[in-house]
């Protein structure tokens, strides 16, 4: 049997401003900061996957 969905809690003082100004980061990135974000990510993906091993 599932089990019912709780709600989301609303989030209220400092954990309320935190998330907002990162939202605000996000959206302000450019296109250089991205690409380094996006480069990090997928060196840190490579590293990883040497110590993963996939069983198909």
């Amino acid at each position: 049997m599932a089990r019912p969905i709780k709600e989301t809690p609303i989030l209220t003082g400092a954990d309320a401003d935190r998330f907002i100004s990162e939202m605000e980061r996000v959206d302000s990135l450019s296109k250089e900061e991205r690409a380094a974000n996006r480069k990090k990510l997928s060196e840190e993906f490579k590293a990883a996957m040497k110590h993963i091993t996939l069983c198909l």
